[in-house]
């Protein structure tokens, strides 16, 4: 159930309505907007008297919400949410491009990616230090001292650090990670939704392998529950019965995700596709979609890549992919 506040209602009502409102057993979730101020109320709400509530002085509307997912709902909080993650800036007008190699290799690697991507355009650098492979033989990445390389990466260009998380037990290591990642795999691990729902750092949710979007967002609820709403949706292609590429890219999913939710919607060309050459006309389509940012893999040799070479860029591809993207963005 939402509650919408008449524009101009003195602050002191609007706490004294949202004190017994919380006497009904409800917690009251607060967005205030540029016009008006929307109260969330979530949990049993049945024993809120609607029509009283409507017929308040202070009160414009009164509506009940039939979806699952409140938190994450656009009507709860009808502006966009900007996530911050360490200065840089993602939803609502603010365009940010994630790029790295799939995984940390060696210090001269992701120290030379750093550099490039960053010189090329990119807000935050990624790169993988834990990796879930679908073969227990494949390279399973660096751990500790991958997300420690990292690190000295981000001391070296300035930029915020973006690496993905497995394991709840996990999170004392990822103190200094300005945005923790949830891969597809994990995207249902609620347990460990529940646990980044206690933290306050940003988290980046991926959409998994063959979920729908309400089941994205059920998840990004999971989280939001524990009281973390710094979180930026992912869409990286689902499974479908295609088979000359690695997955299906979902394009509609960012204005439909848009419209749902008041969460930043960012799109990942790299995995979607699995192939670098489709990376950038992918890249470029999601952009004029709306997405409010980017995740692209890039290697300074995808031919020797431990991880993914197939579908990284080198430098100088991305840098191509930041003109062409710059270009689709001014015309938006």
């Amino acid at each position: 159930m939402i509650a919408v506040i008449k524009q101009g209602v003195p602050a002191d009502q609007v706490q004294n309505l949202i004190a017994w409102l919380e006497t009904q057993k409800v917690a009251v979730h607060v967005s205030e907007g540029e016009y008006n101020t929307v109260l969330g109320l979530v949990g049993d709400t049945t024993n809120v008297d609607m029509e009283l509530l409507q017929n308040l002085e202070i009160v414009e509307n009164v509506m009940r919400i039939s979806e699952p997912f409140k938190n994450a709902n656009r009507k709860f909080h009808p502006e966009d949410t900007v996530v911050d993650v360490s200065g840089v800036k993602i939803g609502s007008g603010n365009f940010a491009v994630i790029a790295g190699p799939c995984s940390v290799e060696s210090r001269e690697q992701i120290i030379d990616v750093a550099e490039q991507v960053k010189a090329a355009g990119a807000t935050l650098l990624r790169g993988g230090a834990f990796k879930p492979r679908t073969s227990p033989y494949d390279f399973q990445g660096l751990k500790a001292d991958g997300l420690a390389l990292l690190e000295e990466a981000k001391k070296d260009t300035g930029m915020p650090i973006v690496t993905e998380i497995m394991n709840a037990n996990h999170l004392p290591l990822f103190e200094n990670v300005d945005l923790i990642q949830v891969g597809a795999r994990n995207m249902q691990n609620f347990e460990l939704l529940k646990e980044l729902g206690r933290i306050r750092k940003p988290i980046l949710l991926k959409r998994g392998l063959a979920s729908t979007l309400k089941e994205l967002l059920m998840s990004a609820e999971y989280i939001m529950a524990g009281g973390n709403e710094q979180i930026i949706l992912c869409e990286r292609g689902v499974r479908t019965f295609e088979t000359y590429t690695r997955n299906t890219l979902d394009l509609s999913a960012v204005p439909m995700l848009k419209e749902l939710s008041h969460l930043p919607v960012v799109v990942d060309p790299s995995h979607a596709s699995g192939i670098s050459r489709l990376v950038k006309p992918m890249a470029l389509a999601a952009a004029a979609a709306g997405a409010d940012g980017l995740m692209i893999e890039v290697h300074n040799n995808p031919a020797k890549a431990l991880c993914d070479g197939a579908q990284s860029l080198t430098p100088e591809q991305f840098a191509d992919v930041m003109n062409g993207v710059a270009k689709i963005r001014e015309v938006l």
